[in-house]
């Protein structure tokens, strides 16, 4: 089988055939392991109202570390709460396609880059200081006090 940066196939983090996990939102989402994208909402202009739009997101991760599994249940849990069915998040593991580096210029692991809404940002690390995600994200204005 022929693997292509848009449609890798690969197995979830237990290491079982690739299935989409079902959340309440109904977005499909899978843990880090390849390039994987998960369903949302379909896209809104972007003159629309901030809370109305599509946002494109791509978590770039090294195998399963627990650094990268837990971006990623960082990232699944901000979007469900704040995002709800208007998301869809793209998982690129670049042990197994360590091209995909370039095209976003990644230099650190794990890194979430935004796509849409424009313009384009970039966070670093697990994602747990969610403060600074969401103001890295445009999800809010200033930092919460932790």
């Amino acid at each position: 089988m022929k693997k292509t940066a848009s449609k890798a196939k690969t197995k979830t983090m237990k290491k079982t055939a690739a299935k989409p996990v079902k959340t309440s939102s109904k977005a499909a989402v899978k843990p880090p392991g390849g390039a994987k994208k998960t369903p949302a909402a379909k896209a809104k202009p972007a003159a629309k109202a901030k809370g109305s739009e599509r946002w494109n997101l791509r978590l770039y991760v090294a195998g399963q570390t627990p650094r990268s599994i837990t971006a990623f249940s960082n990232l699944k849990r901000l979007c469900e709460e704040r995002l709800a069915g208007r998301y869809v998040i793209e998982v690129v593991d670049l042990v197994k396609q360590p091209q995909l580096a370039s095209g976003d210029q990644i230099v650190a692991i794990p890194t979430l880059v935004r796509k849409l809404p424009e313009p384009i940002k970039r966070i670093v690390g697990d994602l747990s200081n969610i403060g600074r995600v969401l103001v890295g994200m445009d999800l809010q204005e200033t930092p919460i006090a932790q």
